[in-house]
């Protein structure tokens, strides 16, 4: 049940397992949390089992499974609970927030977080589909105070879709780098590869098992460079999604089945993440890559697409790990083997994200919410 103490942020978001949103704004709670402020968050779906969160976080299930259904208690919350400030995260739910807030006579002070290239993750789609989702936007985002960019080139194409004054968008990097992060690492794994002694490089890409991660690509460029090196190596891709049986198809046809592994969602990525000799983010579009920041704070070389959003500015234009162009296996392959020939420092990728901490992040997010 809803109570009347009045928080200092409520944050909206629509729980969907612990994907990169996800994690991203449980590690923004406990910056915000560290600083001091009351915050409640407030659910569509179901917090993951499990979840630990700090005491000055408040939790509070809106009774609802899709966010098109929030509405109504989302303007009861904002009546009774009024909090200074709300942050709304992911597309549908910033449109929520706006239409809420209006409703409700409420003018708490709205942010929203964009974290995908919306223009990129359509692009393929039908013009119906396209029109029904971008053009709306220019009113919905209009009525939000204050639009948080995950990347350079999500604000850019944020400022396109809405019109929004460039002065109303600002970028601020994901809370990917926690305190606990690199201790977590050095845990142990039970992946046979990355235990063994042998001298025998491990390739690893993450994430969930979709079109947009485009592990196709990466499957077919590891191909290549084992005819290419006439050497062994092996690929980890870590995650579970739709497309696992595709991709099981794909390995099954190329004869790769002694040399890549598909052992699905793992509890501790950082973990596989230390011990790979290369990680390879392969994906058609981003917002800005987490498990690519990760790696980089890990000090492991990189691979990454040149995709839109975010790989060209962590690594800044190429300086920190090769960009291929997106869906090219065989530049791919070129560049794995080039990388693993020729690593960059672990201290020069480390340096690089330094604004992606979690503490910096937060301290943003609270300027930008008028909070700080």
């Amino acid at each position: 049940m809803l109570n009347s103490t009045k928080p200092d942020l409520a944050v909206l978001i629509s729980f969907s397992g612990l994907g990169g949103v996800e994690r991203m704004m449980l590690n923004l709670l406990e910056g915000i949390a560290a600083e001091g402020h009351a915050v409640d968050l407030l659910v569509i779906k179901k917090l993951p089992a499990g979840t630990v969160l700090p005491d000055n976080v408040r939790v509070i299930e809106l009774g609802v499974n899709h966010t098109a259904l929030a509405l109504i208690p989302l303007i009861r919350y904002l009546k009774r609970n009024k909090p200074r400030a709300m942050l709304a995260a992911k597309d549908r739910a910033i449109r929520m927030a706006a239409l809420a807030r209006r409703l409700s006579g409420n003018p708490v002070y709205l942010a929203g977080r964009l974290g995908t290239n919306l223009s990129a993750a359509l692009q393929g789609r039908s013009r119906l589909t396209r029109s029904l989702r971008l053009l709306p936007m220019r009113w919905f985002y209009r009525q939000v105070d204050h639009v948080v960019a995950v990347s350079d080139g999500v604000a850019t194409d944020t400022l396109t879709l809405t019109g929004l004054p460039p002065e109303r968008i600002s970028v601020i990097r994901n809370p990917v780098i926690t305190p606990s992060m690199r201790q977590t690492s050095t845990e142990s794994v039970s992946h046979p590869w990355l235990v063994e002694t042998a001298d025998i490089p491990v390739i690893l890409g993450a994430g969930r098992l979709t079109e947009q991660k485009d592990f196709t690509t990466l499957i077919n460029a590891f191909a290549l460079l084992r005819q290419r090196e006439q050497r062994p190596y092996r690929l980890i891709i870590l995650g579970h999604g739709k497309l696992r049986r595709e991709l099981e198809s794909l390995i099954a046809a190329l004869a790769l089945e002694e040399d890549v592994s598909l052992p699905g969602h793992v509890a501790n990525p950082y973990s596989y993440m230390a011990k790979a000799s290369v990680f390879v983010l392969s994906s058609r579009w981003e917002g800005s890559p987490n498990v690519l920041t990760e790696a980089m704070a890990l000090g492991v070389p990189v691979v990454a697409t040149d995709c839109p959003s975010g790989p060209h500015e962590l690594l800044d234009g190429g300086r920190y790990g090769p960009l291929v162009p997106v869906g090219d296996a065989q530049r791919l392959a070129q560049a794995i083997a080039h990388t693993l020939e020729h690593p960059p420092a672990a201290e020069a990728l480390q340096d690089a994200v330094k604004a992606y901490r979690m503490d910096f992040s937060s301290r943003r997010y609270l300027e930008a919410m008028k909070l700080a």
